[in-house]
Formats: C-alpha cells, sequence, structure tokens
C-alpha cells in the first residue's frame, strides 16, 4: 500500500540499494544520497564521511536507511575507520539534526561471525550435517555478545552502539538488521549460504516491516535470514516485535 513517508537509502548505488530502490518505490518515496550519481533516481551526489555535505538530502525525511559503507567483508582497518565509521556516525547525526523518526542501520552477521567458530555453526557453515538435528540447533539471539570477525564486523558493532546512543539520549527509533548473505543471484552459490542466505524478497520484506514498525520501538537488533532449514540466527524478535516473517528458504536451491 502506498504512503507519503519519504524515505532516504545512504550509500543507495549499491547491491543493497539497488534491491531496495526496485522493491520499495512503489509504497514509499524514495531518494538517496552516494557518491556516485544513480541514473533515474533522486539522489544527491556527495561522500557520507563530508557531514555538512549530505545533510541537505536528509531533510524531511521520515526514515533513512543507512547501506553507506564499503561493503566488503574483508575491508582493513584503515579502509574502516577512514570510511566506514564516519559514514555511519554521520547519518545518525544528520537524522538527528533533520529531525527524522527513524535509522535503520545495515548491520551486519559479522558483528557476531566468530559464533561460526564453534559447533555446531562450524560443521553447518561447512554444510556437514551428519548427525544434526537443524530443529534442535541452539540459535544465536541478538541478546548475546558481540563476537566481530574482522574489522568490518567491527564497523557494525559501533553502529550498533552508536545507534542505540542515539536512541537513548536523542529519542531517535533506531533499527538494526544484521544482514545475511545477500548476493545478485539471490540464491546459495555455496554450503554457507544455506543457512546464511538472504533473498532479496525478504530483505525487502524486513526493511518494510522494519520502516512501519509502531513509532514507540526505540531501538532493535535483528537478523535479516531468510527462513533456511539450517538457519542458525534466532528472527523471532523480529517476528513478535516488528511482525516480519520471512519467505523463502535456501533448501528450494538444494
Amino acid at each position: 500500500m502506498p504512503t507519503n513517508k519519504k524515505v532516504l537509502i545512504t550509500g543507495a548505488s549499491g547491491l543493497v540499494g539497488s534491491v531496495l530502490r526496485n522493491g520499495l518505490n512503489d509504497s514509499y518515496n524514495l531518494s538517496g544520497v552516494d557518491i556516485v550519481p544513480i541514473d533515474g533516481f533522486d539522489c544527491l551526489v556527495a561522500d557520507t564521511t563530508d557531514l555538512s555535505a549530505i545533510q541537505p538530502a536528509f531533510e524531511g525525511a521520515d526514515t533513512v536507511i543507512d547501506l553507506a559503507s564499503i561493503p566488503s567483508q574483508h575491508s582493513p582497518w584503515d579502509v574502516v575507520h577512514r570510511n566506514n565509521l564516519p559514514s555511519t556516525y554521520n547519518a545518525l547525526e544528520a537524522a538527528r539534526v533533520a529531525g527524522a523518526r527513524r535509522v535503520i542501520f545495515a548491520s551486519s552477521n559479522h558483528a557476531t561471525g566468530n559464533y561460526e567458530n564453534d559447533h555446531p555453526y562450524s560443521a553447518i557453515v561447512a554444510g556437514q550435517y551428519d548427525d544434526l538435528d537443524p530443529d534442535a540447533i541452539p540459535l544465536v539471539t541478538t541478546s548475546m555478545p558481540i563476537r566481530p570477525d574482522g574489522p568490518y564486523g567491527i564497523g557494525k558493532a559501533f553502529g550498533e552502539a552508536a545507534g542505540r546512543y542515539y536512541s537513548d539520549l536523542f529519542g531517535l527509533s533506531v533499527l538494526c538488521m544484521r544482514i545475511g548473505t545477500l548476493n545478485r543471484q539471490s540464491r546459495p552459490m555455496e554450503p554457507r549460504q544455506f543457512a546464511t542466505l538472504l533473498t532479496h524478497g525478504d530483505l525487502v520484506r524486513l526493511v518494510e516491516s522494519c520502516i512501519d514498525a509502531p513509532d514507540d520501538l526505540r531501538f532493535g537488533i535483528y537478523y535479516g535470514v531468510s527462513d533456511n532449514k539450517w538457519r542458525f540466527w534466532d528472527i523471532s524478535n523480529s517476528r513478535d516485535e516488528i511482525g516480519c516473517r520471512p519467505q523463502d528458504n535456501a533448501e528450494t536451491w538444494r
């Protein structure tokens, strides 16, 4: 159902941004900010590490979807420190100054990626299912301690912490999505992805649920993953708090 909500997407030119531009265009009034122009899309061309340069894009925005970062999980610390951290902070600060209602932060499963070194997750990501019952896997919940698996994951953990700060101190609603494996093919391409896949359709459903969640939801962290047979991230809180129910299952492509 179309709404008049103005939704700003930072880092709108990337893969996640392109999926959301296509999937949300009929339902919301979309605009973007990115370091590169996007044909046929209302986008301010600016560097998200420059707060004053991006601030005009935030004016009048109801919701900000913050995707701006170097997206590689293999990014070294100097790249995360120079680009990702200030981009995340600037999105929160610009949203606060502009009076936005909500920021949806694109966090990552890599904020807790080192759980995958532990059994049974290590076996699942290797595609070794012998003696494992998918219905008896102890799920990794969003209440468990963060365990970043590299500088990129550290940067995403920073974003979650900064979002909590802006929620507590300024009353900004901040919802963090720990995105699983989202690829161009929207299907598993290796054994791990049978557990971690997030299809394009389920990403759009998650973001729509975050946009339309009750105004009094001040902070939340949700795993972005499809309802895969071997999923080991808990998504019960996204069902209970924002009404999100993923519909796809990686086993379709087994």
